[in-house]
């Protein structure tokens, strides 16, 4: 794969591929070398007009160029399972990267349903509520 062969390039640069999606991690890539990273990934993607990149938690995530977000798979999952109108169903979504914020936003303005953020930074947030490490969700 081209963009494993560009990463490669920057030590602590990872790429994972996800079913719907190519993360590059950064969390191990000095940070003077950010930007190099985001260059290469920025290079590749330039030859792919139908694919963009999301950023999260230190990674960059390469993906079609759909309107298609966390939010939108909590309905998806909500309808496909005939929960979307069911008051007997509570869902709750625990999430700790930026990406998680659209589906906090959707339970929200449902009004049924529980987001939990779970970081080390409180930060603005649609989450209801706030857990500091993952060892608290348990």
């Amino acid at each position: 794969m081209i963009l494993s062969k560009k990463a490669k390039s920057t030590p602590g640069a990872k790429v994972e591929n996800n079913k719907f999606c190519v993360s590059v991690h950064f969390r191990r890539v000095n940070e003077n070398n950010w930007m190099e990273l985001a260059s290469h990934v920025k290079s590749v993607l330039d030859k792919y007009p139908k694919l963009r990149v999301t950023t999260g938690k230190k990674v960059l995530e390469i993906r079609p160029d759909i309107q298609w977000d966390k939010g939108k798979a909590l309905e998806f999952l909500l309808g496909s399972l005939g929960y979307t109108n069911c008051e007997d169903v509570f869902p709750i979504y625990i999430g700790d990267d930026r990406s998680d914020e659209d589906a906090f936003k959707v339970l929200r303005k449902r009004g049924q349903g529980l987001g939990i953020l779970v970081s080390e930074i409180q930060r603005d947030t649609a989450a209801s509520y706030y857990l500091h490490d993952p060892s608290e969700v348990s």
